[in-house]
């Protein structure tokens, strides 16, 4: 682990960028071509480590992928001509990866072990594993399927009615998966609607899914065809130049390929709740996915209330905006945000903990924060927990600050955003 110094005196950011692929589509396009019948090509995918490791798995399960800069092509047969690994799965710091597995290989004809890092040994599974054995899947984890290592065993499945506990496109993707493949129909019920990209890409690959307000169904035994997937930028990486755009003096920065789903679009509301300087573009929609371009500028922001059903639609992007609130005039106040606590490392914590350090005027809640602003930022010691979000909170932050930020693990943020340093410093102008 190799720290790095960031004391950038303060510039100012000018410049186009094209925010690199979406990291939960990317995901999603490699597990549906895999499991489609046919050929799947994929343009502007992420070359992150977390969609590698995805790419790996299903490798490892006989599916051809290639992957040539941001273009993958997959050939299959489809999920029953999968082949038993001889090795373990092994699914690196990705969440999604380990989550929507579990609904894949569970009513495949395989049996697997998945593991992932040290910090994806200490996320809950039990969200996920739970519904999965009410189907019939055969799971055998840690503290009865709560931690991976986790062996599956594929089997029949049969359908489920599902009332989602939390608000979380993780479980629901991996009940979807898991229902292609069972007996009968599958209902999932959810209490505040989560990102949507796995309702939508199954439409993409041919499958007959019903959503109206929070109710999924999906049919059992549809089978999937091999298509042409576009993935548009990711928007949770986006965030964090949206934020320097509007919080670094004399600023403007052009953003192109922007995926604007609307499930994911909660931190353009709080930008424009914020009273920032920004505007949108949209271009063609592809892959049923929204795309656009924003232009943002230097803003006078204040405070806001963030909470409720807009909480999902920008869970992750929520330490950006932390930090964006510390410029803000007045107070904001994050709640119900419980589900930070689980990520990739407590969120909370780890958000109030290191802006503190800085100089914040910022305290935690049960479910969230609470922060006052604007104040001035100093530098320091930065902690990023081995986690990319974090890491890039602490980036942004060092363009503000009074004297430079040493962030213990940039490396982690390679996870979700491999050229981001190369992206700030395109645009950084130098006083």
């Amino acid at each position: 682990m190799t720290s790095k110094v960031l004391d950038y005196k303060q510039p100012s950011l000018q410049g186009t960028l094209r925010i690199p692929g979406d990291k939960s589509v990317s995901h999603r396009s490699i597990m549906f071509g895999a499991m489609a019948e046919g050929t799947t090509t994929v343009e502007g995918f992420l070359l992150s480590d977390d969609c590698l490791a995805t790419i790996d798995c299903f490798q490892k399960l006989g599916v051809e992928i290639m992957v040539e800069e941001e273009n993958v092509h997959i050939e299959s047969n489809g999920i029953q001509a999968w082949k038993e690994p001889n090795e373990i799965l092994y699914t690196g710091n990705s969440g999604t990866t380990t989550r929507l597995m579990l609904g894949i290989l569970a009513g495949s004809n395989v049996s697997s072990v998945l593991i992932g890092d040290e910090s994806i040994q200490k996320r809950p599974m039990k969200r996920v594993t739970d519904p999965l054995k009410q189907m019939g899947a055969k799971l055998i984890g840690r503290e009865n399927g709560q931690f991976t290592p986790i062996a599956v065993e594929g089997t029949n499945l049969a359908s489920i009615h599902y009332q989602m506990p939390v608000a979380s496109a993780q479980v629901k993707s991996a009940i979807l998966f898991a229902a292609l493949h069972a007996q009968g129909e599958t209902i999932i019920q959810e209490i505040e609607t989560s990102r949507d990209h796995t309702e939508k890409m199954l439409q993409h690959f041919g499958a007959d899914i019903k959503v109206r307000n929070k109710t999924i169904r999906l049919q059992g035994g549809q089978k999937l065809a091999g298509t042409h997937v576009v993935v548009p930028g990711d928007i949770s990486s986006a965030a964090f130049f949206l934020a320097a755009g509007a919080i670094v003096p004399n600023s403007k920065l052009i953003l192109t390929n922007v995926g604007l789903n609307e499930t994911r679009t909660g931190i353009i509301d709080v930008l424009q709740a914020m009273g920032a300087n920004l505007s949108i573009n949209m271009s063609e929609n592809t892959s049923h996915e929204e795309m656009g371009t924003i232009e943002i500028e230097t803003s006078s922001l204040k405070g806001t209330e963030i909470g409720g059903d807009l909480i999902p639609r920008l869970i992750d992007e929520i330490p950006i905006i932390a930090l964006l609130a510390t410029q803000a005039e007045g107070k904001t106040v994050i709640k119900n945000a419980e589900e930070l606590k689980v990520k990739e490392t407590n969120r909370i914590d780890a958000v109030v903990n290191e802006l503190k350090k800085l100089g914040a005027n910022i305290t935690a809640t049960e479910d969230g924060m609470i922060i006052e602003g604007p104040t001035p930022l100093h530098g320091g010691e930065f902690k990023t927990y081995g986690d990319h979000r974090i890491g890039m909170m602490g980036a942004i932050a060092s363009l503000i600050t009074s004297s430079g930020i040493a962030l213990d693990d940039p490396a982690c943020i390679a996870v979700s955003y491999p050229n981001f340093f190369e992206q700030l410093d395109s645009v950084r102008i130098s006083k």
